[in-house]
């Protein structure tokens, strides 16, 4: 970890010189551009890779996130925003070269999900996971803008959009029953 200051306050950058990629490759993906593959079976359960990047206060991920929307709004092929929270006072922002999980896609029917363990964030396995499948999960964003986040899981229960699975009734609601409006 290093300290830097980059005009937006005081962050830590949460790089891991031991970063273990060992069970994880990037390839091209159906789902968008780059995703993360298996590079070996996976066990439910087991830690996959840590998500690092810049720690930052709830300020200054305001300011990213309306930044990244903002930009991403310009020229689609961007990834929107690749903050996640850590504890009520500071987020990661997995916005980096150096963090391959920030290509982990979202998927209706996920097979791993984030986790705030030690101080750190992990992505863990919910099943077993073979050897080349693409690693997803649920981005679980709030439906206030569900139509800004189309879905492309392709899954057979992908709901059209990426929006929290909580919130999978309402959505339904407001679509009648279609996937897309």
């Amino acid at each position: 970890m290093t300290q830097n200051n980059r005009g937006e306050g005081t962050i830590e950058i949460i790089e891991s010189s031991n970063l273990d990629t060992s069970s994880i490759s990037i390839s091209s993906s159906s789902i968008h551009g780059s995703g993360v593959f298996a590079s070996r079976a996976i066990k439910k359960g087991e830690r996959i890779i840590e998500y690092v990047g810049d720690k930052i206060r709830k300020k200054e991920s305001t300011r990213r996130a309306l930044r990244a929307i903002s930009m991403a709004k310009k020229d689609p092929s961007l990834g929107a925003v690749y903050i996640f929270e850590l504890d009520d006072t500071w987020d990661i922002d997995g916005n980096v070269e150096w963090n391959p999980a920030r290509l982990i896609n979202h998927s209706c029917d996920g097979n791993c999900e984030s986790s705030v363990q030690e101080g750190k964030i992990w992505v863990v396995a919910l099943r077993n996971i073979s050897l080349g499948e693409e690693l997803g999960y649920n981005y679980g964003y709030d439906l206030e803008h569900y139509a800004e986040h189309p879905c492309k899981c392709g899954k057979a229960n992908c709901v059209g959009y990426i929006v929290a699975a909580d919130q999978w009734d309402e959505l339904r609601k407001i679509l009648g029953g279609k996937k897309r409006v």
